[in-house]
Formats: C-alpha cells, sequence, structure tokens
C-alpha cells in the first residue's frame, strides 16, 4: 500500500533487496535527503541500494535495537533545567541566610538590653555598698569568725561582678564576639551553680547551721561597743530597736558580755539614757535568733519570688548568651 505524499513521519521503512522499483521522484527524494541530512542522490553504477540505505539512515536488515529506539532529550535542556535547579538552591540558601540574619539581629539587640540592664544593676548595687562601707563602716558585721562578710562588702562585691558579667555580654552582644558570649555564659553558669549549691547545702544542712550561728553570734556579742567594731555595734542595736528582741538565744546573754545584770539601752522597752541598768522588767524578752527566722519564714513567699526571679533573670541570660552563640555559628559557617 503507497503511503501519502503529505505523511509528516520521519520515520520510514527502508526499501527491500529485491524491490525493482528502485527509482525516486524528485520530490521526494529532496524531502527525504532533508529529513536525514542526505547530500547525494542515488548514482547511476550503483543501483541505488548503497544510496538508498544511506540516506533512509537505516540498514537493509535492521535489526532489534534499530526497532525500538529511545526518545533522547536534547543537551540543552539539560543544561537549562541544570541551571534552574543552582538558581532555586541559591534561593533557599540565600533566604535562609536572610532569615538567619533577621533573627541573630533580634536576639542580638535583647541580649544587649538585657545585659545593659544587669549592668545598671550592678552599678546601683555598687554604689550601695560603696555609700554603707563609706558611711556606716563594717555596717551589719554579726558574726566575728567572718569580720569581712559586712553587708558593706558583700553589696561591692556583688554589684562589681554583675557589672563585670554585664559588661562581657553588652560588648559581646553588640560586637556579635562568640568569645565573649562564651565567656559571659560560662561566668553567668558557674554564678548559677553556686547559688543553687548554696542552696541545696542550706537546706540538707539547716539544724547545723542553726547551732553554728547561734554560737557564733553569741561570741559576736563580746565585740559589742569595742573600739574599731563599730558596724557590729549598730547591727545589733538596729535588730533590738526594729524586732524588739534581746539577745541570741535570750537577754540573759548579754550577763556574761557586761558581768553583770545589764544589757544595752536597745533592749529597753522605752529608750532612755542607761536603761539597760534598770529591772528586766522594762526589757525586751524575746531571742533576736528565733525573731528574726520567724520574720524570715513569714516572709517566705516574698524572699521565694526574689530567688526565683533571682534564677529567672539568670537563666534568661544564659538563653540569649546561648542562642546568639549559636546563631553566630550558624552565620558564620552557612552564610560568609
Amino acid at each position: 500500500m503507497r503511503r501519502s505524499s503529505t505523511d509528516e513521519s520521519t520515520y520510514h521503512r527502508s526499501p527491500s533487496l529485491d524491490s525493482k522499483d528502485l527509482g525516486f521522484a524528485p520530490g521526494a527524494f529532496r524531502r527525504y535527503s532533508g529529513l536525514y541530512g542526505t547530500g547525494a542522490g542515488p548514482g547511476p553504477g550503483t543501483g541505488g541500494q548503497d544510496s538508498g540505505s544511506s540516506f533512509f539512515g537505516f540498514h537493509s536488515n535492521p535489526g532489534p535495537k534499530a526497532t525500538k529506539a529511545k526518545y533522547t532529550s536534547p543537551k540543552g535542556n539539560k543544561y537549562v533545567v541544570f541551571y534552574l535547579d543552582l538558581s532555586f538552591i541559591f534561593l533557599l540558601e540565600l533566604r535562609r541566610c536572610g532569615m538567619a540574619h533577621t533573627c541573630l539581629q533580634g536576639v542580638k539587640y535583647l541580649m544587649f538590653v538585657f545585659n545593659l540592664l544587669f549592668w545598671l544593676g550592678g552599678c546601683g548595687i555598687l554604689g550601695v555598698g560603696i555609700w554603707l562601707a563609706v558611711t556606716q563602716g563594717n555596717f551589719a558585721t554579726l558574726s566575728p569568725s567572718f569580720p569581712s562578710l559586712s553587708a558593706a562588702n558583700l553589696l561591692i562585691v556583688t554589684g562589681t561582678f554583675v557589672m563585670v558579667i554585664g559588661f562581657v555580654g553588652c560588648i559581646g552582644a553588640i560586637k556579635e564576639n562568640k568569645c565573649l558570649l562564651l565567656s559571659f555564659f560560662i561566668m553567668l553558669l558557674i554564678v548559677f551553680l553556686l547559688e543553687l549549691m548554696v542552696a541545696i547545702l542550706f537546706f540538707v544542712y539547716t539544724d547545723q547551721i542553726d547551732t553554728y550561728a547561734q554560737r557564733d553570734l553569741k561570741k559576736g556579742l563580746h565585740l559589742y561597743g569595742a573600739e574599731g567594731n563599730i558596724g557590729l555595734t549598730n547591727a545589733w542595736s538596729i535588730i533590738q530597736t526594729d524586732f524588739r528582741c534581746c539577745g541570741v538565744s535570750n537577754y540573759t546573754d548579754w550577763f556574761e558580755v557586761y558581768n553583770s545584770t545589764r544589757v544595752p539601752d536597745s533592749c529597753c522597752l522605752e529608750f532612755s539614757e542607761s536603761c539597760g541598768l534598770h529591772s528586766p522588767g522594762t526589757w525586751w524578752k524575746a531571742p533576736c535568733y528565733e525573731t528574726v527566722k520567724i520574720w524570715l519564714q513569714e516572709n517566705l513567699l516574698a524572699v521565694g519570688i526574689f530567688g526565683l526571679c533571682t534564677a529567672l533573670v539568670q537563666i534568661l541570660g544564659l538563653t540569649f548568651a546561648m542562642t546568639m552563640y549559636c546563631q553566630v555559628v550558624k552565620a558564620d559557617t552557612y552564610c560568609a
């Protein structure tokens, strides 16, 4: 059956070797040669066999591979897809780096504000400590075993340490310095662990601490009014006046100090000059140690809230520091 001359298929069956009609119309030859890239027609001496199989692009006896030809995409399309994939990956990486940079900036300024407040708080504590040291001497020095453990010295040391930690955190945040951020994290973590350890030891050894504290405070009574112990004298006077108590465990604790039946004037129900020489009926009878302990227990909620707020501030500082440290490391690794 003859194919139509208008057939646009590019696949044609090769003529048989036994075919006698090896002549081709000029138009058909041009159409097939254009399709298969053949530039010569059938030669007169060849009978058209070699030429026919050549310009048709098929052997006269096609094998199974020729009959199962597969479609092969042009190389240009592969390159285009490859470039599109690279562009898409690049845009994803660029977007991820932009989001990481935005997150880093947010954490950076949050940490800077947090540490600025931390530093200002340290300045305030240091200022109060210096004021107490200058105006009140060793204020609130009750223990003779630890004469340096006064309110002024504690505030000075605490304020200085808080200022140093806040300063390191501020500089590390604003400069995005990994070393300073890690140093801030380590210092704050050490402080937090020390506070936690002290709290645990206090609750575990409460009875032993009570016994030692009472014995040490009674020793400190012998330094009351002595030269160079203005801090201890002022501390006992304020405690006995404000809490309306006398002595550590009883007003008789003062008898050993004066070697007579006498108490400080701050133990009197109504303060007057040398009122401590009067009869015991005019003195406070409550022990100061138990009175202060009961006051702390009654205000345990406020003490607990203060402790929780302190721990929360430290945990926030640790979280900000480690988050920013990780963000800086990621930015240096992926978006350098």
